[in-house]
């Protein structure tokens, strides 16, 4: 690939390289060859080394590597709107009760994909180009990860995918889990495409056995891929774990065996010192998910203490939010708030978004991502940025934190393939797919 010659140079643009030098290039371009970046440098530089390629004018606006994101939940896209009856919910517990539980008993594998649609839309429009999913939907179990595929695969986005086993539906539905995910890990293996993965998915301590930890744990290829499990997340989690088990959450999982370098241990609101030094001494990837744990009223995870330990620590959405921007700036908001520090969080969030979400992607993909480096895939974001005072290597974070949002996106590419050029959507038709999922929504709601 180095070889190559690039076919397409973005230039005339703000290149922030998202690296570990995070270089900004004022006037700054990246040549494309395939589907990976084969130079960053000067505009003009650029285009006189590579004369045939194909230039890209982007105005002067904001350049930088696609955003991703490492725990997400397409499946609750038909949520948006869903008028529930009973009382509301006050409780972490019972929100998963009164909404997610019976949303996700409703879907059907064509709900299913069309749940996975939107949301993958959403995420092109906002500069989102690789997601860790987990998905749910026990009436629809054989073969929904395939389902999900094919939708990731229409857009033309890059994604993992796991499906989430719990014992909270029977064990035949537990055991179609265990087999779901055993069957795309492999096909995964098999077809080896650049932009699918998989993980090993499980809902939760509270709503797993020590016997279905176990068949997940000895389940062909699971520990290879890797667990993908929401950890103490609502208090509810802890108090479970300890009253049945004796053991705190992550001790309970470490005692079962679910932690080495490719485990996503999503959350860790709820967790204590010694339970921190586990994660790092079991080199697990931690996701905090800040919006969500502020909309769900579950507390405030105690990632900066976490990142001063050494544990690796990425950042999600947990399905809250398709805007990874959003994400960088709730999580600048909520440690600053719970600390009553102005400067907590300030060195944090950025490593989360760029630096720990590109190391978490590296144990699933061999080639970077998150980057715009040579050799990296060429997912690359334009933005409708222009600065109002200069951007350096020592600010960018401030631009990006104060002046940039997933609405602001004019250019998504993924793979050397642009899925939205200057606004417009190449690969679906976004008003078609909307309406068709409106009509399935009434449906869905209906059975829920």
């Amino acid at each position: 690939m180095a070889d190559k010659v690039p076919d397409l140079i973005i230039g005339n643009g703000v290149v922030v390289t998202c690296d570990s030098g995070s270089q900004v290039i004022e006037d700054g371009a990246v040549a494309i060859a395939g589907d990976r970046v084969a130079d960053v440098g000067p505009t003009q530089d650029l285009k006189q080394k590579y004369p045939g390629a194909k230039f890209e004018d982007v105005g002067g606006r904001l350049v930088m590597p696609g955003m991703t994101c490492t725990h997400m939940h397409l499946y609750s896209t038909f949520a948006r709107g869903m008028q529930l009856d009973g009382e509301p919910a006050r409780t972490f517990g019972q929100i998963l009760e009164r909404l997610w539980w019976r949303l996700d008993r409703a879907l059907t594998e064509e709900d299913v994909w069309m749940s996975a649609m939107m949301p993958l839309i959403w995420c092109v429009r906002n500069g989102t180009t690789t997601i860790l999913d987990h998905h749910s939907g026990p009436n629809a179990i054989p073969g929904s990860l395939d389902v999900i595929a094919d939708a990731v695969a229409r857009v033309g986005m890059r994604a993992s995918l796991a499906y989430e086993v719990s014992d909270r539906d029977g064990e035949n539905a537990r055991d179609q889990g265990i087999a779901e995910n055993v069957r795309f890990i492999e096909a995964c293996k098999r077809n080896c495409s650049p932009l699918l993965r998989a993980t090993f998915g499980l809902h939760a301590s509270f709503t797993l056995s020590d016997e279905t930890l176990k068949k997940c744990v000895d389940a062909p290829g699971a520990m290879e891929a890797g667990f993908h499990i929401h950890t103490a997340e609502g208090i509810e989690d802890l108090i479970q774990s300890i009253r049945q088990y004796g053991q705190p959450v992550v001790r309970r999982l470490d005692r079962m065996g679910l932690w080495n370098d490719k485990s996503l241990a999503v959350h860790c609101v709820h967790i204590s010192p010694e339970e921190i030094e586990i994660l790092k001494d079991r080199n697990v990837n931690v996701v905090h998910n800040p919006e969500s744990n502020m909309g769900n009223a579950v507390g405030a995870a105690p990632v900066l203490e976490m990142i001063k330990r050494g544990v690796r620590v990425g950042l999600g959405t947990d399905g809250y939010t398709y805007d990874m921007f959003e994400s960088i700036k709730v999580g600048n908001l909520i440690h600053k708030h719970k600390e009553a520090n102005p400067q907590a969080g300030w060195a944090e969030i950025p490593l989360m978004a760029f630096e720990n979400n590109s190391k978490i992607l590296a144990k699933y993909w061999d080639v970077p991502l998150g980057v715009l480096t040579p050799g990296a895939y060429a997912d690359v974001i334009v933005v409708n940025y222009w600065a109002p005072t200069p951007i350096t290597s020592s600010n960018w974070y401030s631009h990006v934190l104060f002046g940039v949002s997933g609405g602001m996106v004019d250019s998504t590419m993924v793979g050397g393939k642009f899925l939205m050029r200057r606004g417009e959507l190449l690969t679906v038709n976004e008003q078609e797919m909307a309406a068709k999922s409106r009509e399935m929504a009434r449906r869905v709601w209906e059975r829920a």
